[in-house]
């Protein structure tokens, strides 16, 4: 009884939200005059046009959007946070969307100038921000009706799940560490006000290194001292290795609470940091693990 009423309660903050836009970022939901050519700068927002099926208006990609697999079929504008005026233009969009790292900031203000529908999604690293940026470009992209009937019956059981693996995992007072890859024999670890931070703050568990801001190289001492309860690497550092055991034996991970209890987890970083719909998914996973169901 009490999951099906949080769950309405979700369901009709999530309405209101976008029946009554208050806040200017909410003003970047309205609907588009003309969605039939967009420019996507961003993983996140692409994984929702293949979440809501609309795909078939896309007619350029930026790099980070690389899932699913027939992403690669389309011109790429390149990195996020390095594009150009001139190759934005010349995919002739009808309007723009992108994250909210997106860039450069001359960039964003020469192709405003130009007249074209620019859009940078607001973004909120929590779940409640995933369902707010799904139903954004739903909004946009006039598909909002659909996104609803894919929150209102997958998301929001996801969402109310993960809530409740966090309780459990918060009482277990868990520290964990995102490591995205290596510099040289170093890792690279994700310190406070980044995505691998506030993927372990949307599940419940404690940074260990929430020290220390951004992406830092951390050594073998400090992750001694840190002792982690659990690791997770993105699949990308992994591939580095022959096999998982080998990660284990590297010297800065080996005398760990979460190498000694085999508790190291290799996830898509993408899925995980990303604060799209596969987010959700990789939530779900990790927290069961850390809650112990």
């Amino acid at each position: 009884m009490k999951h099906i009423l949080v769950k309405k309660i979700v369901i009709l903050f999530i309405s209101l939200k976008f029946l009554f836009p208050q806040e200017s970022g909410e003003s970047m939901c309205q609907l588009a005059d003309d969605d039939t050519r967009v420019v996507i700068a961003g993983g996140s927002i692409t994984e929702i046009f293949y979440l809501l099926d609309i795909q078939d208006r896309i007619v350029a990609l930026d790099i980070t959007s690389n899932y699913p697999a027939e992403t690669k079929q389309f011109p790429s504008i390149g990195y996020v946070r390095m594009l150009s005026t001139e190759g934005l233009l010349s995919m002739s969009p009808s309007i723009i969307l992108g994250e909210n790292d997106m860039g450069p900031p001359n960039v964003i203000e020469q192709v405003k100038s130009t007249g074209i529908d620019l859009r940078i999604i607001p973004e909120k690293k929590s779940l409640a921000g995933i369902l707010d940026k799904i139903m954004c470009v739903a909004s946009i992209m006039d598909v909002a009706s659909e996104a609803e009937k894919l929150i209102n019956n997958t998301f929001i059981d996801i969402v109310i799940e993960i809530e409740q693996n966090r309780t459990e995992i918060l009482k277990k007072n868990i520290s964990a560490m995102v490591i995205y890859s290596m510099q040289g024999t170093s890792p690279i670890v994700s310190g406070a006000g980044e995505s691998g931070d506030a993927f372990l703050q949307l599940i419940g568990a404690k940074n260990a290194f929430a020290s220390f801001e951004g992406w830092k190289p951390a050594s073998a001492e400090s992750i001694i001292a840190n002792n982690p309860d659990y690791i997770i690497v993105t699949n990308r550092l992994l591939n580095r290795y022959s096999n998982l055991e080998e990660l284990r034996n590297h010297p800065a991970l080996a005398q760990t609470n979460a190498t000694k209890n085999n508790q190291i987890i290799a996830k898509d970083g993408m899925a995980m940091m990303g604060f799209g719909p596969r987010t959700l998914d990789c939530a779900l996973e990790v927290s069961k693990i850390f809650a112990g169901n």
